[in-house]
């Protein structure tokens, strides 16, 4: 379905952050895309919803193609009719909007009133908390209730492909699960494909079936994810998991150790 070819991305004309990334997410897959902080993974999924524009950055090699078309030149709005959303980081809802405003703002590109409608019901269906506060300023939900309002106004767009960027973030271990649940219900019951970024690597490799992982701009291995949750070094850089001491911080590690590993 999306197909990233071996695409460079460069801000402000200078700063080159993603260095030849490829990767794929087949039709009603789930993949996880796991890396530190600054890794490039927001600016993949970026450069992915037609993002980049507005943050003075460019793809300056490759190309991006969903469903064989290609798709890296074309404008948010139009990539968000081909049916491709995403959740950002933060969630980004619009607070002085009721529940309700918030979600139908997801489904701005279509002009079927009557599959708006439906895909209403069917969302909020998902998710019943935001069908009891819809009339609710966005602002005073919680921050769970917000994550839910961020997914929900994406899939109020029917779309073929959601990316979402740390939907954990900031969450309760008990929001995360059934955050988490929700997605693998989207997926299954939707087939709807999932591209999930995420920094818990234990309940993003759980979910998704392939993975891949990405330092310094680049993607240093792939895989699938039963088998890169048995891989030593994601053990010990993503799940904080060693052979010695049971567990270990990801801090401690140290970076040319971990290049030299991946590149070896």
């Amino acid at each position: 379905m999306l197909k990233v070819n071996n695409i460079e991305v460069v801000y402000n004309d200078v700063i080159l952050v993603l260095k030849g990334i490829s990767l794929e997410v087949p039709d009603a897959a789930v993949v996880a895309l796991l890396g530190a902080n600054g890794a490039g993974k927001t600016t993949m999924l970026k450069a992915a919803s037609g993002l980049l524009d507005y943050e003075n950055g460019e793809i300056t090699d490759g190309s991006i193609e969903f469903n064989g078309e290609r798709m890296d030149r074309h404008a948010p709005e139009k990539i968000v009719r081909m049916g491709i959303c995403q959740v950002p980081e933060g969630r980004r809802i619009f607070s002085d909007l009721s529940v309700s405003e918030n979600i139908m703002i997801g489904a701005h590109t279509s002009t079927d009133r009557a599959q708006i409608k439906e895909s209403y019901a069917k969302v909020v269906a998902y998710f019943p908390i935001l069908e009891s506060r819809s009339s609710q300023r966005a602002l005073f939900l919680s921050g769970g209730e917000q994550q839910m309002l961020a997914i929900a106004r994406a899939l109020v767009s029917v779309p073929k492909l959601i990316m979402l960027d740390e939907p954990s973030l900031g969450l309760a271990p008990i929001l995360v699960k059934d955050i988490f649940k929700i997605l693998k219900h989207i997926n299954t019951e939707e087939k709807t494909s999932l591209l999930l970024v995420e920094q818990n690597a234990r309940l993003a490799l759980e979910l998704a079936g392939y993975g891949y992982i990405m330092e310094n701009g680049k993607i240093v291995l792939d895989g699938e994810s039963r088998k890169l949750a048995e891989n030593e070094d994601v053990k010990e850089f993503y799940l904080g998991l060693t052979d010695e001491t049971g567990r270990k911080s990801f801090a401690e590690v140290k970076h040319y150790k971990r290049r030299k590993r991946w590149l070896s």
